[in-house]
């Protein structure tokens, strides 16, 4: 595997505070203009902050008014983009583009909506609960612009935005696609504002990042940038911004919400970028931080910038945040499109409210590295970075480069082995109804797993940890200080923290914005999971979340996968996770989902460790399955606007991929671990096409008869059981397919090992 393919930025979109364009926000931001001001989205008399970043345009104004404000805000960003691009969205080539779109809080307002008419004693209306999770805000967009390739929502909290960027990138250089919208979009939240107050953690008068440090100041918007293959906008004739050189992705192992002090993680991931471009500590001249403005963070960011820059006595700081505040999930993705802006302008904005007395302080603050106060900084620079740390101690970094470099990054092609399975399945419960997973205190007691953690954890956070724990188990692998860099995460889920977000949403409801539980509030973010598996056990490596419907499991492998092939991990644990309560219950009854003629509710975790052949041999591995291909594929046929519809040619494009891969024939496989989960139009529709592409005698297996429709558990299952079933002889070879939302499939295929 070869990770030369030059990539670069053709295309802009920016909305925030500042501003409802790229050229709009970029002046301001060099102009020192803040869009902080009082909170105008919600009431918040009774708190002690009062102040946000908050957009000046209606949903109707950023779209059309049929979607949710964080979906609208992307859509808004993506249309500037695409616009900026030249992209012609009439040629066929628009079928073939991507959307990586990172949100951390997702349709945290719909949830709002909707509990706030149950609470007046109405029903709550669909559209609101059909926009509540994250799994559907990329398609959403992709259908808004009729664009039909790969789409994946990211939502590592803080850092999902430049993890769209890290994923494009990958996904191009192996050849999965030539050209994505990368970004992230986040919109104002009672649910956010409640739990960052709840933390102590707002600021009261506005965010003062690397001078006051006193707290956040949260705010919306959305980014987004089309990345695209040097050669796919050469043929098109794109203009070019810059070249997206690299990134990093790290796990600080540390803590749910506060960074390491000792910058550790912070470190590993810019050491990661840095490598990763194929550049030097004294190369980089600018860096957009992460600068939220709390004291714990700022400091260890200093910390890690001083630490890692120490021989570099040219790099220009800033945090952007002090004009825009803290769009979450958002935040990264904007934060690039003012990096790019700043590289290809030679501007470099600051970060502004000091004062001059700051201004001394800021000398003794700041060690050898400049950070740009107050007043916008003219430069020719040719390598700039954009940092991003989140919830769960996940940080992420993307560097870019005015002019290419010649990169020295080969990544010889390795065959990739499932080498441990760790399951967490439902059985089914007479009085519930539903597959309901068995765990108690002292399975987790049995694993090392203390009780003052474990009450930390919300449930889904408890079954992720025993199938990863489990996982580890059965794969031989113990985590030493030695090896905990090499081993990283990535998570699939459909609902994520549902349970949790819906009841924190309640109690605000109940309770006032300013009364939410600090206990409660990190276990709303969807990457608190893996968060957990990473404090947990110490694995300090790469780690993604997503949330993709109810393929996301699958998609999971496929991400972990492209992980180790590019050189990040030499082993990856891949997972898919849901949960079933009272709160699902309800959300799937209320969509007409369950029920006569539905599908039966379960739970679980299942992960999988996926690892390197040089890996494996060299720690005598058991090798349960050999990955021989992995896809995801979509298209925009049918009703765009039912992300629940089925699509025949994204199916087949899927399997079709994965065969060409693999180097077989339809006829070469014998065994299909399909998506099948009762409701028998998607049932029929599944079996016809299997049959239309291998035959009659083509053997269909279905792991939701016995485990319920546990939905990213569910596709992880199907993987892992196909793995089994090639370790114990009972097939040469098999693929496991799975369904997600707006018609994307994924599918992988396993061969003897």
């Amino acid at each position: 595997m070869l990770n030369e393919k030059r990539c670069v930025i053709t295309g802009l979109g920016l909305v925030c505070a500042i501003g409802n364009s790229t050229d709009e926000c970029f002046a301001s931001a060099l102009n020192g203009i803040s869009g902080i001001d009082d909170a105008k989205s919600f009431d918040t008399t009774n708190c002690y902050s009062h102040k946000g970043a908050e957009v000046k345009l209606t949903n109707a104004q950023l779209a059309d008014g049929r979607y949710d404000r964080t979906t609208a805000l992307g859509i808004k960003a993506a249309g500037e983009a695409i616009k900026d691009a030249g992209l012609d969205l009439e040629s066929e080539d628009a079928s073939e583009i991507g959307v990586l779109l990172g949100s951390c809080i997702a349709g945290a307002a719909c949830v709002e909506k909707y509990y706030n008419q149950k609470a007046e004693g109405g029903k709550g209306d669909l559209d609101d609960l059909k926009s509540m999770p994250a799994s559907v805000i990329a398609g959403n967009v992709a259908d808004y612009y009729n664009i039909g390739g790969i789409t994946a929502n990211l939502v590592n909290a803080c850092a999902a935005g430049t993890l769209s960027l890290s994923l494009a990138l990958d996904l191009i250089r192996g050849g999965k696609g030539e050209i994505f919208l990368a970004g992230g979009c986040d919109s104002f939240s009672s649910l956010a504002y409640s739990g960052f107050h709840a933390l102590k953690a707002l600021a009261p008068s506005g965010c003062s990042p690397f001078n006051h440090s006193d707290g956040i100041t949260l705010g919306e918007g959305a980014g987004v940038l089309v990345v695209e293959s040097y050669e796919h906008a050469v043929a098109r004739g794109a203009k070019i911004y810059c070249d997206v050189l690299g990134s990093g992705v790290s796990s600080d192992a540390y803590h749910i919400t506060a960074p390491r002090p000792d910058g550790e993680g912070q470190m590993s991931v810019i050491r990661r970028a840095v490598e990763n471009s194929g550049l030097k500590f004294s190369d980089i001249d600018y860096v957009n931080a992460h600068g939220t403005g709390t004291a714990k963070n700022d400091e260890s960011e200093f910390l890690s910038l001083n630490t890692m820059f120490k021989d570099n006595n040219k790099l220009y700081v800033s945090s952007t945040k002090s004009m825009t505040g803290h769009c979450l999930g958002a935040a990264g993705a904007i934060e690039a499109v003012l990096t790019v802006k700043s590289l290809t302008e030679g501007k470099l904005p600051p970060t502004t409210g000091y004062s001059e007395e700051d201004i001394e302080a800021l000398k003794d603050k700041q060690g050898g590295i400049n950070v740009i106060a107050n007043k916008p900084v003219q430069k020719d620079i040719n390598y700039a970075m954009s940092n991003s740390f989140a919830f769960g101690g996940n940080n992420a970094s993307v560097v870019f480069a005015k002019d290419p470099n010649v990169l020295n990054l080969l990544c010889p092609k390795q065959s990739l082995y499932v080498t441990g399975i760790g399951l967490v399945n439902g059985e089914y419960d007479d009085e519930k109804g539903d597959y309901i997973a068995q765990i108690d205190t002292e399975t987790f007691k049995a694993n090392g797993i203390k009780s003052a953690f474990l009450r930390k954890l919300d449930r889904l956070s408890q079954l992720q940890l025993l199938s990863g724990i489990r996982a580890l188990q059965d794969a031989g692998l113990e985590i030493t200080d030695e090896n905990s860099g090499n081993i990283g995460i990535c998570i699939g889920t459909n609902d994520g923290p549902m349970t949790e977000i819906a009841n924190y949403q309640k109690g605000i409801i109940r309770d006032g914005i300013e009364n939410g539980s600090a206990f409660a509030f990190p276990n709303t973010v969807y990457n608190a999971a893996g968060g957990y598996l990473s404090i947990a056990t110490g694995i300090k490596g790469y780690n993604l979340t997503i949330a993709n419907g109810f393929q996301s499991g699958l998609q999971s492998v496929c991400a972990a996968s492209g992980a180790i092939l590019f050189g990040y991990e030499s082993i990856m644990l891949a997972s898919g996770t849901d949960e079933c309560t009272d709160i699902d219950d309800e959300i799937y009854s209320d969509l007409g989902l369950t029920g006569e003629g539905g599908m039966k509710l379960g739970e679980g975790s299942v992960t999988c460790v996926i690892e390197k052949e040089s890996s494996a041999v060299e720690r005598n591995a058991k090798r349960y399955a050999k990955i021989a291909g992995f896809s995801s594929a979509r298209d925009t046929s049918g009703d765009r606007f039912n992300n629940m519809r089925m699509s025949k040619i994204s199916l087949t494009k899927a399997i079709n991929s994965v065969l060409e891969e693999g180097g077989l024939k339809p006829s070469d496989v014998k065994c299909i671990y399909g998506f099948g989960n009762g409701i028998g139009e998607i049932d029929v529709f599944e079996k016809e096409v299997y049959k239309e592409i291998f035959g009659e005698d083509i053997e269909i297996k279905f792991v939701k008869k016995e485990h319920g429709e546990a939905r990213a558990a569910s596709a992880s299952l199907q993987f892992a059981m196909l793995a089994k079933d090639i370790y114990e002889g009972k097939a040469e070879n098999g693929i496991a397919v799975s369904f997600g939302t707006s018609a994307l499939y994924s599918a992988v295929l396993l061969t003897k090992a």
